[in-house]
This record gives structure tokens, sequence and C-alpha cells, in this order.
């Protein structure tokens, strides 16, 4: 069983006891979620698809902690300028375990 969800602006294949990286959710490290943007819901070979979503379905996990992702390099030259800039970023994210798929 596995189901496509949208969580923080972002659709995700999910199953039961799977780790995801997401972007950054309210919430402490330990507690609960419910994800209702349920796209789609395959079940044994049927599948249910939303348009755009699918009614009464819902995803729960759980924070596990939240952290920061691997560093972004963005480096920008013209050649010939003598221009040259360097910028890192590291997004933020939280790991969440999802615990069940309600239909």
């Amino acid at each position: 069983m596995y189901a496509i969800v949208d969580i923080a602006g972002q659709q995700f294949k999910v199953e039961r006891e799977q780790e995801v990286f997401v972007h950054r959710l309210e919430g402490e490290e330990g507690s609960s979620v419910t994800f209702d943007k349920v796209l789609l819901i395959e079940n044994a070979g049927k599948v249910a698809v939303g348009a755009p979503r699918v009614e009464g379905a819902t995803i729960s996990a759980k924070i596990l902690s939240h952290l920061k992702g691997d560093k972004v390099i963005v480096f920008k030259k013209k050649r010939r300028k003598g221009y040259q800039k360097s910028n890192g970023h590291r997004q933020y994210l939280t790991k969440i375990q999802i615990e069940a798929i309600n239909a």
C-alpha cells in the first residue's frame, strides 16, 4: 500500500514505516502530524485517484527530528570582467516517519 501526498508544497510517494525528509514543519520532535492532501492511494492493486484529492483519506506521521540539509554552493562569474560571487545555503528540513495511511 502506498500513497502520493502533498506535504509542504511538494509531492511524495510514501509507504507505511518510511522515513522522509520534508521542508521544515511546525511541531515538536516526537509529536504527530496529519496530512489530508492525499492525491492517490494504491491498496492491493486498487488505485483511487483524487480530483484533486481523495476524499476522507489522511496520512499520519511522527516528527523524528529537525535538521539542516547539505550545503549548496552558488557560484556566479562573468568572464573577463573580474566578477565573482560565491554564496552558500543550507535548507531547513524535518525528518518524519509515516505511521499510517487511512483510506
